[in-house]
């Protein structure tokens, strides 16, 4: 199973594991990007990140994070909020960024959900 039920995203992130979800394409950039949104447990609270990278990757390259940032001095992504309840963090990323509750994976699994995305011929959306 590769989605995490609400419970256990909330659990992983009260154990301080952190959790993301792949966004898909980014509309309109001159260069072929993708987003997506972790959400880590910090000493501030529970932050919520954006993520645009550009999209250079392949069913053999797929570590989102060692994907160059689509702006340069963008380096670690864009902090969106930072909450103090582990669940309103799922739902504030879910707010600005439009990420869908079903669909949040464990750290470092956003890449699976990229192959899938490649293995789907790159739709736009």
């Amino acid at each position: 199973m590769r989605y995490l039920v609400e419970t256990f995203a909330v659990g992983a992130l009260r154990r301080g594991q952190g959790i993301e979800q792949f966004l898909g394409p980014v509309q309109g950039a001159g260069t072929p990007a993708i987003r997506w949104v972790g959400i880590e447990s910090t000493k501030r609270g529970y932050e919520v990140t954006l993520h645009v990278v550009e999209d250079v990757g392949s069913e053999n390259f797929y570590d989102l994070l060692e994907f160059p940032p689509l702006d340069p001095y963008d380096q670690f992504g864009q902090t969106l909020a930072v909450t103090d309840d582990a669940a309103g963090a799922m739902t504030e990323a879910e707010r600005r960024t439009g990420a869908v509750r079903h669909r949040w994976v464990n750290a470092g699994l956003a890449g699976d959900e990229y192959v899938d995305f490649l293995r789907a011929g790159r739709p736009a959306t």
